[in-house]
């Protein structure tokens, strides 16, 4: 397919308006990390920018250029973003239960995100079915309680994206 200059300043226009341009280019090298890590770790951010006490290692997908996360309704992650604290940092690899990795997370590489609680039921679906695909293994048991877990309010999905 030939563009002539017009039509490929349109094109790159509408990539540069997507998520694709800023997650590529603010994430670098993150981006290789997060697809070869099964774990992030994951801290809310107070309104002073300082980071919660809360911190997280958990299970995450990437989709169309963003992070996404399915825990607990009740979890500081969720209710911060609810609160409107909707930065966060994460640390990308795998380094066991946070309380015993020390802070050896710390060194890996790390992510500022915004997010938001996603409540859209079709993009559930396709997020649900990304995660079935990374956690095979673990899927026959966990994806019928993530479903169903999103579907009564007890499970909350949290979308994130680079901050800028």
């Amino acid at each position: 397919m030939n563009l002539n200059r017009r039509q490929f300043i349109g094109v790159a226009l509408l990539f540069a308006g997507s998520g694709a341009a800023r997650w590529v280019s603010a994430a670098g090298p993150a981006v290789t990390a997060l697809d070869n890590s099964k774990l992030i770790y994951l801290s809310p951010l107070l309104a002073d920018g300082r980071e919660s006490t809360c911190h997280a290692e958990i299970w995450f997908v990437q989709y169309q250029a963003e992070v996404y996360v399915c825990t607990s309704s009740t979890a500081w992650r969720t209710l911060a973003l609810k609160r409107g604290l909707t930065r966060a940092r994460i640390w990308i690899g795998e380094f066991g239960a946070w309380t015993q990795a020390k802070d050896a997370f710390r060194a890996a590489p790390t992510l500022l995100l915004e997010g938001q609680v996603e409540t859209a039921p079709a993009v559930h679906a396709e997020v649900l079915e990304v995660f079935g695909k990374k956690y095979a293994a673990e899927w026959a048991k966990w994806g019928p309680q993530f479903r169903d877990e999103l579907a009564d309010g007890s499970r909350a999905l949290l979308r994130y994206r680079v901050a800028v």
